[in-house]
């Protein structure tokens, strides 16, 4: 076979798959198991066929033909005791060997039915057992009792020497029988020893077999996997440039390929992922700093805005109290828009800054029991409790890690809320609960006023949105957002409970400790001495 040849088959043998490797694999070894079955079933069956033929036939055969000399022997005494004396006891013999010779006859003629020789044997003393008889036993068996037989004496010669017929024959019958019971127990022996022999080739046919089955399987299946789940293993443990080396059959190295291909995609896709990452850090950056200076400018604008404001409304309260009645009635009016615009402002003002310190001036985090800063801003509302009837109840509620001023200005603002937006005739009722809820504190503060619809549940908690006039309930639109803004620093969430409707229900968690926020810029010096919370 030439090189080139070679280089083909290596090639066709490249090609076979798992499945084609198993059932070429399968087929051999079942081919090879049935010619060693078969070969094993026909030395099984020889040696039973030789075992058989040596205790059913040759054995016997040997024995009967023994016991047929005995029966002949015994004719032959019985029959010259009778001649020569003429007693008719020695005739008894003589009949018991005719039965006895009959039966050997016949049971070898039954035994050696498909043994030439040893039918024409058994012929041969026939004949000359025949031939005695004839001559000599019968005629003299045929003779009166009581007297010795003239024909013994007269034929005396004669029947020694066709007697010694029938001893030849038999002894001739005899040493066949016994050389075919030799032959066929050497056969026995020698088939024995076959059997012997072809069994422990198929004990080492079978575990050669066994020892190629589980190599091909560690070098065609175990092996290939192995190290196709090593490099898995390193890939998944994040050296993503190491490559999948395709090894073992077809199929294994066409999966190893897909693996090696999808390592690539993941390595593109991790480098496209990162550099997206790397951008939403720089934008989350930007983001940061841009709010960071709108919540910076928010406060510097509104605190700004007070000075210019206190000299607009002080000047329009002192325009109003000198020369309130003595101007005309639009006067008067004008007047008290431009009052009550700047009493607006100023409050509107005073409520920024408040939502602007979230956060930032007030970020003390520190162990916070919320029954005390219940109470505490309970007694701090307890003149508009009172004057409207308002009963405030709560269960047990636990000790967190939070802003206590922030904590403060939530719950002020959720019962200031609940006891303002009342039924028309009926005393507020509030109900506080905190339950545990994985990893958070849930809250709820229910109470039995005009409720929320379900269509402004996200929109009472944009800041100034307001879904009442002035006139109709006061503030400024500011409580909730700042709510929002504070349980959403303590790494909580706040909404309104859609399923209630016998009032309105704020839901919010609160984290046992609150996440780690950036450090916002801190506020100017000459700032954070007038910063008070807003009540």
């Amino acid at each position: 076979m030439t090189a080139d040849e070679r280089q083909s088959h290596i090639r066709g043998f490249s090609t076979w798959t798992t499945r084609r490797w198993l059932r070429v694999g399968v087929a051999v070894s079942l081919v090879v198991l049935t010619l060693l079955g078969t070969a094993g079933a026909w030395v099984l069956g020889r040696t039973q066929t030789i075992s058989d033929d040596l205790v059913d036939v040759r054995s016997p055969a040997l024995t009967v033909a023994i016991r047929l000399e005995a029966a002949v022997l015994n004719q032959e005494t019985g029959i010259r005791g009778y001649g020569l004396t003429g007693m008719s006891e020695f005739i008894t013999p003589y009949k018991q060997g005719l039965t006895e010779q009959e039966a050997s006859f016949a049971q070898l003629n039954r035994l050696l039915e498909e043994d030439r020789a040893g039918l024409d044997d058994l012929k041969a003393v026939q004949g000359a057992v025949e031939r005695w008889q004839e001559r000599i036993a019968r005629p003299i068996a045929a003779a009166p009792a009581g007297s010795p037989s003239p024909m013994a004496t007269r034929r005396a010669a004669e029947g020694k020497e066709a007697f010694d017929d029938v001893r030849a024959a038999l002894s001739s019958q005899q040493e066949r029988l016994r050389a075919d019971r030799v032959r066929t127990r050497d056969d026995l022996m020698d088939t024995m020893v076959l059997r012997n022999w072809v069994f422990s080739a198929i004990a080492v046919v079978i575990a050669v077999l066994t020892a190629l089955i589980f190599e091909g399987l560690r070098r065609g299946i175990n092996t290939p996997l192995e190290r196709l789940s090593a490099d898995a293993r390193a890939v998944a443990g994040g050296d993503f440039g190491h490559p999948i080396t395709p090894t073992g059959p077809a199929d294994l190295r066409h999966l190893s390929r897909e693996i090696d291909f999808m390592r690539q995609r993941l390595v593109q896709e991790l480098a496209l992922s990162e550099d997206t990452r790397l951008r939403l850090d720089a934008q989350a950056a930007d983001l940061q700093r841009s709010n960071a200076e709108l919540e910076q400018f928010a406060y510097v604008a509104s605190h700004d805005l007070q000075e210019p404001l206190r000299k607009v409304s002080s000047f329009t309260q002192l325009l109003q109290r000198r020369y309130g009645g003595q101007l005309d009635s639009r006067a008067d009016q004008y007047i008290d828009f431009a009052v009550d615009g700047a009493n607006r402002m100023q409050t509107l003002i005073n409520d920024l800054l408040d939502f602007s310190r979230v956060g930032r001036l007030h970020n003390s985090h520190q162990s916070v029991d919320l029954d005390k800063v219940l109470e505490r801003t309970l007694s701090e509302l307890s003149v508009g409790i009172e004057e409207a009837g308002a009963e405030i109840t709560h269960d047990p509620l636990p000790t967190l890690v939070a802003d206590p001023t922030q904590m403060g200005m939530l719950w002020q603002n959720l019962i200031s809320n609940a006891v303002k937006f009342r039924r028309p005739g009926e005393a507020p009722e509030i109900h506080v609960t905190a339950a545990r809820e994985g990893e958070l504190w849930r809250f709820t503060v229910t109470d039995n006023g005009i409720g929320i619809a379900p269509e402004y549940a996200d929109k009472v908690f944009v800041i100034f949105q307001r879904l009442h006039t002035k006139d109709t309930y006061t503030g400024s639109g500011i409580g909730l957002a700042m709510c929002k803004k504070i349980v959403e620093f303590h790494g909580g969430a706040i909404e309104v409970d859609p399923e209630y409707h016998d009032g309105t229900r704020i839901t919010f968690t609160l984290a046992p400790q609150p996440p780690e926020t950036p450090a916002l810029p801190a506020l100017p010096e000459a700032d954070r001495a007038d910063a008070e919370p807003a009540r």
